[in-house]
């Protein structure tokens, strides 16, 4: 198979716990860029807190905010801002069950509150960098957004239409933490877009993630690989499983498909 595209998650598949990636890794990612493979970054995170990550690893096209906008080579493909009253209704609920929100934007990371524990670890261990107070002048600007201090009985309560859903943020020390995700905007229908612009089939394409926000998009490839660090419920969505983000998972998948040698 002639694949044409590969598309990788970030925490937990191209970066280990601590913040930083192996020169395998990157050596892998530089390999399939020489074979004609283009690559995308597809991440929860925002567009704004991933420009060195891509500089590093010399990756221009992404999916980001969980597929709710994806740029090819400095074209902007997919636009997808959250409803303005869903945003109205994530706030009210989490003021009156003392929840707080993250909610991102092209430009920042807009928190209800920076005063808690909490809030200051889930920055910590994101490496957030662009942060600021919550005002309702961005309210329709949101791309993504987090809710934090979440028991798992109140999940429910933001999921007001059949067409949302969260998943919990699959990273040490941010438990109680989940992505509000759409079901119809995901990283699963950025993939779809990008490759029925691009005119490559499914099974010319190849995805790695680790996260309940990545079975969109292992789903949506010929060739979807779970981490072997993955949350235990992605497994069944996912073609393959491969090794485990300390254990060069991305090398290992690539290797498996003929794409790396050197693993």
């Amino acid at each position: 198979m002639a694949y044409k595209i590969l598309f990788l998650d970030i925490d937990g598949t191209i970066l280990k716990p601590d913040h930083t990636f192996s020169d395998i890794t990157k050596q892998a990612i530089a390999s399939v860029k020489k074979q004609g493979v283009e690559v995308f970054l597809a991440t929860g995170r925002p567009l704004h807190e991933i420009s060195e990550l891509a500089e590093e690893l010399d990756v221009h096209s992404f999916i980001a905010y969980n597929g709710a906008f994806a740029i090819h080579q400095g074209k902007t493909i997919v636009n997808e801002p959250i409803p303005l009253k869903n945003i109205e209704q994530f706030i009210d609920i989490a003021e009156k069950n003392d929840h707080e929100l993250i909610m991102y934007t092209r430009d920042k990371n807009y928190f209800t509150s920076l005063d808690r524990p909490f809030i200051s670890q889930f920055i910590d261990i994101f490496d957030l960098k662009k942060n600021a107070v919550f005002t309702p002048d961005i309210m329709d600007k949101i791309l993504g957004a987090t809710v934090l201090n979440v028991s798992t009985e109140k999940v429910r309560l933001y999921e007001i239409e059949s067409n949302l859903r969260l998943s919990p943020v699959h990273v040490n020390g941010a438990e109680h933490s989940y992505d509000i995700l759409r079901k119809n905007v995901n990283k699963g229908y950025s993939v779809e877009q990008i490759l029925s612009l691009l005119d490559i089939s499914r099974d010319q394409a190849i995805a790695f993630g680790d996260g309940m926000n990545d079975k969109e998009m292992l789903g949506a490839v010929g060739e979807g690989f779970a981490m072997g660090n993955s949350h235990e419920d992605l497994f069944r969505y996912a073609k393959h499983r491969t090794a485990t983000v300390a254990d060069e998972g991305i090398a290992y998948g690539l290797k498996q498909l003929g794409l790396f040698q050197h693993a």
